[in-house]
């Protein structure tokens, strides 16, 4: 390296240094002051503080102050704000549930207020933000489709409409992944018995739902492996069921990817009936 780059390389460490330094003399003097806002026992330095903190995203902290002075505002003209901005803290810190109760305690509260509408909506939303995919329990998602719901039959011409309407799609399409989940489940763990009422109680649950076609070949599948593990006084009943079975999904989807398959256990089925049948004298 010359003395040139070598010169150039000694500036560029000199000056980031300076701003490492900067930055850590920065972040102690925000801390020494944030601390001494927190041990302020003026509530009005923490409520100001607090909506300064809110403004530039600092949740944390923001949440931090008005945890503090919210017993303190609770009846005051600011306890309004407190409350409605300490649930959207909690929010943006991905603390779903704490949020939904602070919201719903909010409009509870503050029904009058021209923010209920928004909170009513944003419990329902972090309910729903805080369900999990559809492989986990889906109680929060059922919580959240209801509040969802009960929020529309509230505000019928919300601003917050289209997004509820969507809330309560995708919640409705987790169940119903759910349910078909559990279904096929059953099957693959050769509880054929149990997957068979599934599948039925899944076609009643929902019955527009895109994994109907595939239940029903399943259903078939699943009647005929019961059949086949069956002792012989259930099995002529059990392969019947497995026609009958059959002919209601080649009714409901003739040009299905599944008939093949389906028709092999038809063909089976009816053979199998055919030697169970008792021979009449």
């Amino acid at each position: 390296m010359n003395f040139k780059g070598f010169r150039a390389v000694k500036v560029v460490r000199i000056i980031t240094h300076f701003f490492a330094v900067v930055l850590m003399l920065f972040l102690i003097s925000s801390c020494s002051k944030f601390r001494r806002i927190e041990k302020s026992e003026d509530w009005r330095v923490k409520y100001e503080a607090g909506l300064g903190y809110f403004a530039k995203k600092d949740y944390y902290r923001s949440s931090i102050l008005f945890e503090q002075i919210l017993p303190i505002v609770r009846g005051l003209p600011e306890g309004e704000k407190v409350e409605f901005d300490l649930a959207y803290c909690q929010y943006h810190q991905k603390m779903y549930l704490l949020a939904s109760d602070q919201f719903k305690t909010f409009y509870e509260t503050y029904g009058r207020s021209s923010h209920a509408e928004e909170a009513n909506f944003m419990y329902a939303y972090s309910l729903y933000a805080s369900s999990p995919d559809h492989n986990k329990d889906q109680s929060s998602s059922i919580e959240a489709m209801n509040a969802m719901q009960n929020f529309l039959n509230r505000y019928p011409g919300s601003q917050f409409m289209n997004q509820a309407v969507d809330v309560i799609t995708v919640c409705q399409q987790k169940l119903e992944r759910k349910g078909f989940e559990n279904a096929r489940q059953y099957l693959k763990l050769k509880y054929y018995a149990a997957a068979v009422v599934a599948f039925d109680n899944f076609k009643q649950n929902f019955p527009d739902s895109k994994y109907l076609e595939e239940a029903g070949y399943l259903k078939v599948l699943a009647e005929y492996e019961l059949a086949s593990q069956s002792i012989p006084t259930k099995q002529l009943e059990r392969y019947n069921a497995t026609l009958d079975y059959y002919k209601e999904f080649v009714d409901n989807y003739p040009n299905s990817t599944y008939i093949k398959d389906a028709e092999r256990y038809y063909s089976e089925s009816l053979s199998k009936v055919n030697k169970l049948k008792p021979i009449k004298s």
